[in-house]
């Protein structure tokens, strides 16, 4: 897509800081980091939700975080890592180009995520949504 960001990175039009790339996806450093080392893996194809990816993209993009993530901990000092995909606006996806965060942690980085509950109003509306979903996964 042309005006698409990540696409103009992906095309080279945009420069970035490289960590991985191979034919599928590519990850570089975030340029508004919530933590020091903070990269994107995104696919190489546009794709604007997670939903439109195919298999061995989504699989490679799951398959480099863990190792990415696990090298950026080692660079960074640090103690984990969050893997974090929002799809959708309301999910918080900014950037209408899938991408999945990595965020190396530490105990005192002050990225605090959030930590409200929901609750299901009865035992009935946790299966209604339950079985609307197990039924939905095979459409």
């Amino acid at each position: 897509m042309s005006n698409c960001v990540f696409c103009k990175i992906v095309a080279g039009e945009i420069p970035c800081d490289k960590v991985y790339e191979d034919d599928l996806v590519l990850c570089f450093l975030d340029i508004a980091p919530l933590t020091l080392g903070h990269a994107l893996v995104i696919p190489k194809e546009h794709h604007t939700s997670a939903t439109t990816l195919t298999d061995e993209v989504a699989a490679r993009m799951f398959q480099v975080a863990p190792k990415i993530g696990q090298a950026l901990v080692r660079a960074t000092d640090g103690g984990g890592f969050n893997l974090l995909l929002s799809n959708g606006p309301c999910a918080g996806q900014v950037v209408p180009h899938v991408h999945l965060h990595i965020v190396p942690r530490r105990n005192d980085d002050g990225v605090i995520l959030p930590t409200k509950t929901a609750a299901y109003e009865s035992p009935e509306q946790k299966a209604e949504i339950l079985m609307a979903t197990v039924s939905r996964l095979g459409a």
